[in-house]
């Protein structure tokens, strides 16, 4: 018997299980801790750039001087972060980034007038987020609202 026409067939599939196997272990390397990590990453920076950002919205929306205000500046969120909806609200005079991983958030406080006699509310991602400046002279209230 002749059996040289079975050489190649299994050299084909010695060949074909390498690569297959080489696929896999890259794969598995790669969503087992390089991929996770960057997008952790991902999201702690985006994180730390939106808090800044909603900051600087909040201290732009209160005008240097004037009698009386009564005005509303949008900000634009990003709707998720790494995937999953956060909050941002108010604590002390700070804004507060809140999210289920714990790696993502953080604090930082708007630098406002003295004016500025209160500071409060919650903007929810994914919502139309909005600053709303109101009052006068030595009292002005600044309070994040979503809708």
């Amino acid at each position: 018997m002749d059996s040289r026409g079975l050489s190649t067939v299994v050299e084909r599939l010695l060949g074909l299980g390498v690569v297959v196997l080489y696929i896999g272990l890259l794969t598995t390397t790669l969503y087992g801790g390089v991929v996770p990590e960057y997008r952790s990453a991902v999201g702690t920076e985006l994180g730390e750039r939106t808090l800044v950002q909603s900051a600087a919205r909040v201290e732009g929306a209160v005008p240097p001087r004037a009698r009386h205000v009564t005005a509303g500046v949008r900000v634009d969120l990003p709707a998720t972060i790494d995937g999953t909806a956060y909050t941002i609200r108010t604590d002390g005079g700070a804004l507060v980034l809140d999210h289920p991983d714990p790696s993502i958030g953080g604090r930082v406080r708007p630098v406002l007038p003295p004016r500025v006699s209160s500071f409060d509310g919650t903007w929810e991602s994914g919502e139309r987020t909005v600053v709303t400046v109101d009052g006068g002279r030595g009292n002005v209230t600044v309070t994040l609202e979503g809708s």
